[in-house]
């Protein structure tokens, strides 16, 4: 295959943007920057005056590899079912509509972040948004699950995909991301966040969830120009999604491969990291960008080269170990399994330290779930875990003060050759 490419003139932004020495770092926290918000527009920077609150905060030290006083944590679905403000809210209105509607997006979204006291916001939408304005439909049957239709499965089927111009047909998120950052603390960062091309092809091409994703391996396997066209346009629709969620007002995306842990690594490489990083690097340089997945622990290095400043892990790695096989380039995030959150908390707090321990006070780890927070975790819980990180990873970072003791993770390059 042939892999697509960057322009050379994009390569040198992201080079610039990503090979960050303590120097130059030090550099840049020290320039004055200016914040000029217009009327519904996020916050601009450039020299002179003050910087924005939230440039200082930890979640957005942790994606620059600057020390912070505490580990930063953020937890994903922290909007969602196990809390009775979310439960009641839905019990009144449909979730689509609920992700169509600003106003009630921004309360979710702020209202999760200001009980818990994470270090992010993540905005509430879903991973699917962009399927209708791709010219498909929509919609959730009773278990809340997504339907997509009508399936693409023929090579024929992909040249009936719309090009998406997610400013007119997305307009709603991005209303949405404006009013959230307004009504959200100045001083927390607001995550964006998007599909893969991988996992948005499989629910295109499934109609939904799968066990064995049969029929998107099927068109993968059977006809490569379908693939190539069918993915090159999802990466592309994405880049703009993402890019618009980063002119709404996102301080940093998230993008999702929920499915990708079905390949192997061969097929990672051959199949799904070309479009992957064509999509990373159409993201618009200086946002940070979290590249998660899951089931994902053999394909951890071919991840990271295919783009990212953080990379997700899940639960079935240990933190150490994916950190060790990733190297330096990269920040590594999670890694708690969800269920632990249903245990007592002692239990949960000896889990805690053991990734706090793993990760051993180094620069870029930002503490989240393997996955999702399950609907029947308990609220107290939750609220204890984000209280506990915050008090065992400040205690950790204390005991090493000395500025030796403190490992400094440096971001080389988001354009890694695939050999290596």
């Amino acid at each position: 295959m042939t892999e697509p490419t960057a322009s050379d003139a994009g390569k040198e932004i992201l080079q610039e943007k990503s090979t960050v020495g303590s120097q130059k770092s030090e550099e840049l926290r020290s320039r004055p920057i200016t914040v000029v918000a217009g009327a519904g527009q996020p916050a601009k920077v450039g020299r002179g005056v003050e910087r924005a609150a939230w440039e200082d905060s930890r979640f957005m030290k942790a994606c620059r590899f600057d020390p912070v006083d505490a580990t930063p944590i953020w937890l994903m679905r922290q909007a969602g079912r196990y809390m009775k403000e979310y439960r009641d809210l839905r019990a009144r209105v449909p979730f689509l509509e609920l992700c169509r509607n600003p106003g009630l997006v921004s309360q979710v979204t702020v209202t999760a972040a200001d009980k818990l006291g994470v270090d992010a916001a993540i905005i509430f939408a879903d991973l699917l948004l962009i399927v209708e304005p791709l010219g498909l439909h929509l919609e959730y049957d009773k278990g809340e699950g997504p339907v997509v239709s009508p399936r693409l499965r023929e090579p024929v089927d992909v040249g009936r995909l719309h090009e998406v111009d997610p400013e007119q047909s997305l307009g709603y998120l991005y209303d949405a991301i404006r009013q959230t950052r307004a009504d959200l603390d100045r001083k927390t960062p607001l995550i964006g966040f998007a599909a893969c091309p991988f996992t948005l092809a499989s629910y295109l091409i499934e109609g939904g969830g799968s066990k064995n994703y049969r029929h998107t391996k099927a068109l993968m396997y059977r006809d490569a120009g379908a693939w190539r066209a069918l993915m090159e346009h999802l990466a592309r629709s994405l880049a703009k999604y993402l890019n618009g969620q980063i002119d709404a007002g996102v301080q940093a995306v998230q993008v999702f491969d929920t499915w990708v842990g079905c390949l192997g690594p061969a097929d990672y490489r051959d199949y799904v990291l070309p479009y992957t990083r064509m999509m990373l690097q159409a993201v618009k340089p200086g946002t940070p960008i979290i590249h998660f997945g899951t089931g994902t622990a053999m394909l951890l290095e071919a991840m990271r080269d295919a783009g990212g400043d953080i990379i997700g892990i899940d639960s079935h790695v240990e933190l150490d170990e994916a950190w060790q096989r990733l190297g330096d380039r990269v920040g590594v995030q999670g890694n708690l399994d969800p269920v632990v959150l249903c245990a007592d908390q002692d239990f949960i707090r000896r889990r805690a330290q053991r990734i706090l321990d793993q990760a051993a006070c180094r620069t870029g780890h930002i503490f989240n779930l393997g996955h999702g927070l399950l609907p029947d975790t308990p609220y107290e819980n939750v609220a204890a875990l984000v209280e506990m990180v915050h008090d065992l990873s400040s205690q950790q970072i204390a005991r090493r003060h000395k500025p030796s003791g403190v490992w400094k993770a440096r971001r080389k390059t988001r354009d890694y050759d695939l050999e290596k």
